[in-house]
């Protein structure tokens, strides 16, 4: 038999399954109560709205390029969707600026090949993203933390350690509004914190706005390649590179994805759109153009409206079934509460015993750190979460967490 494992790329080593993907398999047994996937409930998704829209892309006239090769930047109408949704939010750009991806985790992987060479940093922060960590992990770098929200940020700090560790810093990723999976956003003196390292150490900051638009209270918070466009006059002239996706609104299953940035990093993630798939698939591109069109300020109200008001039934359930030495985040947005143990719990172990007894799912928060930390942490999803499944799978968990916790 063939020893693979010898003939893979050294890059292969650092290659993880992911935890939430393992997780998800837990979804089909249905005595689960899981706020494990960070997934959209698809009681929600336009159904209706994307039937037409697949109707109108395979009518007459239309059905040859909405089954034809296309070009690798995306359909113009929607890129130019995507613009002028942009420039409300003070991103003034046009198509060129556009690409669109398959899901914004592509645009992660294509951002790690595109700057990060082995033994280079990447600035993230603890915790972080685990896609993000995913796609980064394949070009070997390094990590250093990324702490905007404390204001205490050194260039030569970052230098210093990136030089030891054989490389220099490469980029800046954050998650700003309602992070996965802390559920935190970073406030607007923090973003301007961020913007003045990037100027400082020359590196483009990585913004994953995936859910940008799940906001439920609280004042909106400008993009960071929005102030990025205020200092600099053009987002020509920017460091900051956008990310979106229109997973956590429309549909997760179609793929769909776009990065914002300058022109010349658009032309580098052009060709290497050319280089991996073509493009992403047109005629899901036409079809997101058209629901998008008719329903993306209704969707969008509705999943606040229903997402909002499952984080308060969670929220509710963690004050009253939790025990003292417990703390978690309260978001503004979308669909994570971070949770915080006592020192002495670890939440892999905690999860396998909550399964076992409790049959109540959530992933553990260690993998979200790149340096490994966290073992006390656990990342709660409430987009799933009605009020009784809150309360009855929160109250199990409240039970063994006392438990634990007298056996300390």
């Amino acid at each position: 038999m063939s020893n693979w494992e010898a003939r893979y790329a050294t890059r292969a080593n650092r290659m993880r399954a992911s935890e939430i993907r393992e997780l998800l398999k837990l979804l089909d047994q249905p005595d689960i109560i899981s706020f494990a996937g960070g997934i959209p409930d698809p009681a929600l998704f336009p159904t209706e709205a994307f039937r037409k829209a697949y109707e109108r892309a395979l009518a007459d006239g239309q059905a040859g390029p909405a089954l034809q090769y296309s070009v690798s930047e995306g359909y113009s109408p929607l890129r130019e969707w995507i613009a002028t949704r942009l420039a409300a939010l003070g991103i003034a750009c046009d198509i060129d600026n556009i690409v669109i991806t398959s899901g914004s985790q592509q645009a992660l992987d294509y951002l790690g090949k595109l700057f990060l060479s082995p033994s280079d940093t990447a600035l993230v922060t603890s915790p972080t993203y685990l896609g993000a960590l995913q796609a980064f992990n394949a070009y070997e770098p390094q990590y250093d933390q990324l702490t905007p929200e404390l204001g205490n940020m050194t260039p030569a700090g970052y230098q210093d350690t990136a030089a030891r560790n054989g490389g220099r810093p490469k980029f800046a990723y954050i998650n700003p509004d309602f992070s996965n999976p802390a559920g935190e956003t970073l406030d607007r003196a923090g973003r301007e914190r961020l913007l003045d390292l990037s100027d400082e150490l020359d590196i483009p900051i990585i913004e994953d706005a995936a859910y940008q638009g799940l906001r439920y209270d609280g004042e909106p918070v400008p993009p960071i390649l929005a102030l990025d466009i205020a200092r600099k006059g053009d987002i020509d002239a920017t460091r900051t590179i956008y990310c979106g996706t229109f997973s956590k609104t429309l549909s997760p299953g179609l793929r769909l994805g776009f990065v914002c940035a300058a022109k010349p990093v658009i032309r580098k993630l052009v060709l290497m759109k050319q280089a991996a798939d073509l493009h992403s698939p047109t005629i899901n591109q036409m079809a997101m153009y058209h629901a998008a069109v008719d329903i993306y300020d209704a969707q969008i109200e509705r999943l606040r409206a229903t997402y909002g008001a499952r984080r308060d039934h969670v929220l509710t359930a963690l004050e009253k079934y939790m025990p003292e030495g417990v703390s978690w985040t309260k978001p503004e947005g979308g669909m994570f509460i971070w949770v915080t143990l006592p020192e002495g719990i670890d939440g892999a172990k905690l999860l396998a015993r909550s399964i076992e007894t409790e049959r109540v799912a959530f992933v553990p928060g260690q993998a979200f750190h790149a340096d490994g930390s966290g073992a006390n942490t656990i990342r709660l999803s409430f987009s799933l979460a009605s009020e009784e499944v809150a309360d009855t799978g929160i109250a199990r968990l409240g039970r063994l967490i006392r438990q634990v916790m007298a056996e300390l």
